[in-house]
């Protein structure tokens, strides 16, 4: 079955050339002028991916991220004209996957499309739970539980804390962690890879105040370390 792809755009014009490109490289598509309509539709037919613009007519895209991420974890590429390095930082902050700045060419954001949804599909065959020490991950019910616990994450911070615990004691750039979330490294901001970081390590303390799993290198990036016997 084709991937469906949940357009919000208000500019009609740009609409009609992201449905082209897409429906030529396979997608189905559908087009809605306004952030709150498509909350709405994503509750009730969850599309597989967002292309959602950030200046609409009734609430901002970054808003309307916000409220998504409150029930879903889908993908998401903001649209926007505005090409200032703390906006794109922003959008990627509260869980977009890419970033693209009008004017844009319609066949590139086909090709993230395509690359964004492969990097978040499931594998074919799906490991079986995996045990960490304090930690086990379930890749097939993207869970991890922290000394016994669930940890309440979002689709970024479960790849990110899996990719951590799946090579223990090697440090990774936040180019790789980044590209290991499935956002494409080109987008410029490793910087991101730090908020989500900062809001694992909250979450993990919430379950050991005294523990530090997550390692800081500075300059280098980060590092599971196991907890000594």
């Amino acid at each position: 079955m084709a991937a469906h792809i949940l357009i919000v755009e208000d500019e009609a014009a740009i609409a009609d050339t992201l449905v082209y490109a897409l429906q030529a490289e396979g997608f189905a598509t559908t087009w809605l002028s306004l952030a709150g309509a498509a909350l709405e539709f994503q509750r009730q037919t969850p599309a597989d991916l967002l292309i959602l613009d950030v200046g609409l007519p009734d609430i901002s895209g970054f808003e309307a991220c916000k409220r998504l991420r409150r029930f879903s974890e889908v993908p998401v590429i903001f649209l926007t004209a505005r090409n200032a390095e703390i906006d794109r930082v922003v959008g990627l902050e509260i869980g977009a996957d890419d970033y693209v700045v009008k004017p844009f060419s319609p066949r590139e954001v086909a090709a993230r499309v395509k690359a964004i949804l492969k990097r978040v599909a499931p594998a074919a065959t799906a490991a079986a739970p995996a045990q960490g020490g304090p930690f086990e991950v379930d890749t097939l019910r993207m869970r991890i539980d922290y000394r016994g616990q669930p940890l309440a994450l979002t689709r970024h911070e479960f790849r990110l804390l899996e990719q951590l615990l799946a090579q223990p004691e090697r440090v990774f750039s936040r180019e790789q962690l980044l590209d290991g979330l499935g956002v494409a490294v080109d987008v410029g901001y490793e910087r991101t890879i730090d908020s989500h970081i900062k809001s694992l390590r909250a979450k993990l303390r919430q379950v050991a105040a005294d523990a530090e799993p997550i390692q800081t290198h500075r300059g280098l990036g980060y590092s599971y370390a196991p907890e000594q016997a």
